[in-house]
């Protein structure tokens, strides 16, 4: 359950992660964290923009007074939004983030999205700036590991000639129906490791036939399906639900494997069930 992977930086990740995105504000989201932190999750990931961290932060803390569970046992990843872009923006929008969640240092700390150069005529002077404050916070030792969500070739190229800190982790959207072969390719070929988010495409891919028939023949959900898929590839998926027995669902997938055939199937279905946004189409 608690399967790790090595970062390129020499510190560990859990494979399967707790996403916190569209959980709601309030006890609801308190809870659904804390279930997860109970059913044996270790990896949680939050971000400033969710408008939820300070619920993530009073799970954290509610279950490491209680359980007795050492900080280091867990992984926190938050994300800086694209409003606080720059280098002193930042590290102020970090010094609340680390404040909501009630920590004294976060595990990984990524920029939510790239400046992209439909939006930006310095596009490539902004990234730089924004990752030099991750590169700060991560020489201060307030964060562990330092990356990026979003990012496709040519922004991660662009950032990589200034970057002295090289990101260990780039956050796509990855799930059936969308691979990003060329994204993934170009972080392997940096050793960035790769995280999934929307592993279950928001919900929209439960209801696919062909997941269905796969989920079939393994007596598995058709969710399951989609987290050991993103697994056999190498993917860190950030599944999300409120549901108890959904989160428990969700990180019961290593007893099982999918044949290679049933890879191949799932790798060829068509594109479905993605959200549409492109760095360099989104208009925030």
């Amino acid at each position: 359950m608690n399967k790790s992977i090595t970062l390129a930086n020499g510190r560990t990740i859990p494979v399967v992660g707790f996403g916190t995105w569209q959980a709601p504000q309030g006890e609801t989201t308190t809870l659904a964290v804390c279930t997860a932190l109970e059913t044996g999750y270790r990896h949680v990931d939050a971000a400033a923009v969710y408008a939820n961290e300070r619920y993530v932060g009073d799970a954290l803390r509610s279950f490491l007074n209680e359980s007795g569970t050492p900080r280091e046992e867990l992984f926190v990843t938050s994300k800086v939004w694209n409003t606080e872009r720059g280098y002193d923006t930042t590290l102020a929008a970090f010094e609340r983030t680390l404040k909501d969640l009630q920590l004294e240092y976060l595990d990984l700390y990524l920029i939510h999205w790239p400046a992209s150069p439909s939006r930006f005529a310095d596009w490539e002077t902004v990234n730089a700036e924004t990752w030099r404050a991750l590169e700060h916070l991560h020489e201060q030792g307030l964060v562990k590991s330092i990356g990026l969500s979003n990012f496709y070739v040519q922004h991660l190229e662009a950032l990589l000639r200034h970057a002295r800190v090289l990101p260990t982790v780039n956050q796509i959207e990855l799930h059936p129906g969308q691979l990003q072969p060329e994204v993934v390719a170009c972080c392997r070929e940096h050793q960035i490791a790769v995280e999934a988010w929307s592993p279950l495409g928001t919900g929209r891919m439960l209801q696919n036939q062909t997941l269905a028939e796969v989920a079939a023949r393994y007596g598995k959900s058709t969710a399951q399906v989609c987290i050991r898929w993103s697994l056999q590839h190498g993917f860190i998926p950030l599944p999300k639900s409120v549901t108890p027995e959904r989160i428990r669902e969700n990180i019961e997938v290593f007893d099982f494997e999918l044949s290679a055939e049933d890879m191949a199937l799932i790798d060829s279905m068509p594109y479905c069930g993605g959200s549409g946004l492109h760095p360099d189409e989104v208009d925030f």
